[in-house]
């Protein structure tokens, strides 16, 4: 059994809006990346559905340096309709299925800190350059730890 001690919410970075399922996602992440599925455990669609990615049981590929003892959560939206700019897009629908994921998670996982991906991402990569895109320094597009320190 790994030891979870993070939780680690996500954007997709597509406009708000943009119906995007898990299975997209998993396409991509196979496909262009070369992974063996997808990189993170959960999938909040736009409805608010949760979609199973990864088993809890296997490492993730969603925050370089944070896989091994963390569950990564991510949710469909994050980037306004200009395709560009960061903004909080989650529905309704998808705040409540968040938190009520969340609560399973700690339930299950009592240690873990809930964190969003910016809190953990690194500034620069392995030459020392800063390359991160605008909504990768922002991701998920609002403030995860602070949100969700209550649960």
């Amino acid at each position: 059994m790994r030891r979870i001690d993070k939780i680690i919410i996500h954007c997709s970075a597509t406009p708000e809006g943009r119906d995007v399922k898990m299975e997209a996602i998993r396409d991509c992440h196979v496909r262009v990346n070369h992974w063996s599925d997808i990189g993170y455990h959960y999938v909040i669609e736009l409805d608010g559905f949760i979609a199973k990615g990864r088993d809890e049981e296997t490492i993730g590929a969603h925050c370089q340096g944070h896989n091994l003892g963390s569950i990564g959560v991510c949710y469909i939206g994050g980037v306004a309709k200009d395709g560009k700019t960061p903004k909080d897009t989650r529905t309704s629908a998808q705040k409540q299925s968040l938190i009520k994921l969340l609560k399973s998670l700690k339930a299950r996982y009592p240690s873990a800190i809930i964190y969003g991906h910016r809190d953990l991402s690194p500034d620069k990569n392995s030459n020392g350059v800063i390359e991160q895109s605008e909504w990768l320094k922002a991701c998920p597009s609002f403030n995860a730890k602070d949100e969700y320190k209550d649960i």
